[in-house]
């Protein structure tokens, strides 16, 4: 399989000044989760937009220097919206040299019917697609799916189901189809969007926009991108301990007993860990302590919040 022509491994004056982060925090995600191992073929879903773009190009660059071997197949689905440019991503894989699909299913049509007017039509179109994307993968024979979603995507998830589902739940970077017969697998899981929105725009990818169906925006994610967003420019550091959070779980200092047997709890004349520190305020990292210092958080020792 050919690859990216002028993509040399040798240092590039005109690269990206982010390339070495964004390839960074794809490496590390894949390694961190096993997403990609020997023999697999990645079926890396190609939408036209910045994340699936910066996605593939940096896989594609994995590919060459991974100590295994793996193959890359990118899949496009054609949904047939109108004023959808057929050419542009056909034409860019070619001169790629990358094993590519385009799938052509006019689910634009059944979202159409089955959503009224004005409302939106994101999360049906998300379910048609997932569906069309798992059988491809079957045929192609794929072992592994990848998406373009990034950091602040899982972020905004949590957000969201925590406002409007009540759950703790999130993206994670690697799980099982609904199917159960795939692996997904985000790698651009520890990639900021900027990162991402910066890397794309110095690259110069061919960006298909995606309110070609006329649906509107998710207004929730969009409310929840902006907060997020706000906080990111008034307080550096929160996002990224927001993110480390999600790998910081602590199941007895939730209420959950599903997941900790809080019925079974008893005394013990040793050292309980994460023993109930109820009296004690929650201890802030010294690298998150920014300007939030001067703004929102009062710093005491230990290191504690006071008012968020």
């Amino acid at each position: 399989m050919s690859h990216m022509p002028n993509q040399d491994l040798k240092p590039n004056p005109n690269a990206p000044k982010n390339r070495k982060r964004i390839r960074h925090f794809t490496g590390k995600a894949i390694a961190d989760f096993n997403m990609i191992e020997e023999g697999d073929k990645v079926m890396v879903c190609l939408s036209g937009g910045k994340d699936s773009y910066t996605m593939l190009d940096v896989l594609l660059y994995k590919q060459k220097i991974a100590p295994i071997s793996f193959s890359i197949v990118a899949v496009n689905l054609d949904q047939k919206q109108p004023g959808f440019p057929e050419h542009i991503l056909p034409k860019y894989l070619t001169e790629l040299g990358v094993d590519f699909e385009i799938v052509e299913e006019d689910t634009y049509s059944i979202v159409v019917d089955k959503v009224p007017e004005g409302k939106t039509t994101c999360a049906l179109c998300s379910r048609l697609r997932r569906g069309i994307l798992y059988k491809t993968a079957s045929r192609l024979g794929a072992t592994k799916i990848a998406l373009g979603h990034h950091r602040d995507d899982m972020l905004e998830t949590l957000m969201l189901n925590m406002f409007y589902g009540g759950q703790l739940k999130s993206m994670p970077p690697k799980l099982v189809s609904d199917d159960g017969k795939h692996i997904v697998i985000r790698p651009l899981a520890y990639c900021a969007e900027q990162d991402i929105a910066e890397y794309s725009a110095n690259m110069g990818f061919p960006i298909i926009p995606c309110n070609l169906c006329g649906s509107q925006e998710n207004l929730q994610r969009k409310k929840i991108k902006g907060m997020l967003q706000d906080w990111q420019q008034r307080f550096p550091g929160r996002i990224e301990n927001m993110a480390r959070a999600l790998q910081n779980v602590v199941p007895s200092h939730l209420a959950d007993n599903n997941i900790f047997a809080f019925e079974h709890l008893s005394t013990q004349d040793t050292p309980y860990e994460n023993g109930d520190i109820g009296f004690d305020e929650p201890e802030v990292k010294h690298d998150a302590v920014t300007s939030e210092t001067n703004q929102s958080i009062n710093i005491v020792t230990p290191l504690a919040v006071t008012n968020l």
